[in-house]
């Protein structure tokens, strides 16, 4: 894996301030904007260029999102903070030297609400993708990416809306020697017929499809960060299967930020990944991990 390097620039000196993100040798410029700070952010150079923005907030109905695209994103944007009241920061995307034009936006704007609503975090006020503007080959490659980076930037800045745990089948290599150096995990609870895999990939863990998991939330709702919301989620947007005889499989494989996160989704309850995972030869993902700091020489 390559490293990037990202530049943020915090304008007021505060995190959750006004803020622009770079990537070396990437065209892209990212600048998010307090709604606070909306006067003074649609100021900048970059705001009145052409590109595409996001509009992120809160209703009573939770957390709702706006993807749009326009020539002067400053005059849209002035726009939108008259008829919508809702959101409280707007992230523009645009690039240093202003090089995108209105096909341009068009295919990014599609595109963005394509990836937003497959990852179903937030829904979108706009509702539907918009169809892509008609780029030829070589535009449209360099759109994609030009998106590659994007995503890689918006995290960065606390943008997780096009964030999605799904993952495609993979294989971890190491660098050097090029050998499989993938840790597969179990995790089983045999009375409730629970019987699920996972690896540990990078810094994810990483349940993969097919494994039989809890149909239901049953540990209640104190103290599980959110993992009975997560887990609902699973199962609308069709991860975790319910099948007829009332038992449940992953349908994707999914990753999870940590080994508690992943056995508390397959159990259906707040759970200690760390004992709970284990390997084939039965030490536990904490046994394994001590082994593993121990053989570390400073």
């Amino acid at each position: 894996m390559t490293g990037r390097s990202l530049e943020l620039f915090f304008v007021d000196g505060k995190p959750d301030g006004m803020l622009t993100a770079e990537v070396f040798n990437w065209t892209g410029h990212v600048l998010r904007i307090p709604r606070t700070r909306l006067v003074d952010g649609l100021k900048r150079q970059h705001a009145a260029q052409t590109g595409v923005y996001l509009l992120i907030g809160e209703t009573d109905n939770g957390p709702l999102a706006y993807i749009g695209e326009a020539e002067n994103m400053a005059d849209r944007v002035k726009q939108h903070a008259t008829a919508r009241d809702w959101w409280d920061q707007t992230i523009l995307i645009t690039t240093s030297g202003d090089a995108l034009h209105k096909a341009h936006v068009k295919y990014l704007e599609s595109r963005l609400a394509e990836t937003a609503i497959e990852a179903a975090n937030i829904p979108l006020e706009n509702g539907n993708a918009p169809p892509r503007s008609s780029l030829n080959e070589a535009a449209t490659a360099n759109m994609e990416s030009f998106l590659e980076t994007l995503h890689m930037v918006l995290p960065a800045i606390r943008v997780d809306m096009f964030q999605s745990g799904r993952r495609a089948a993979h294989v971890n290599r190491d660098i050097v020697t090029g050998t499989t150096s993938t840790k597969r995990f179990e995790l089983r609870i045999p009375r409730h017929d629970i019987h699920a895999t996972a690896e540990l990939a990078a810094d994810e863990m990483v349940v993969k499809a097919g494994s039989i998991v809890r149909a239901q939330w049953v540990g209640g709702a104190k103290h599980v960060l959110n993992y009975q919301k997560l887990h609902a989620d699973l199962v609308t947007n069709g991860v975790i299967e319910v099948l007829s005889d009332g038992k449940a499989r992953m349908t994707d494989d999914y990753a999870f930020s940590s080994p508690s996160a992943a056995a508390a989704i397959v159990s259906g309850r707040a759970a200690n990944g760390r004992k709970e995972w284990k390997l084939s030869d039965g030490r536990t993902f904490e046994e394994w991990e001590t082994a593993q700091l121990e053989a570390v020489t400073p």
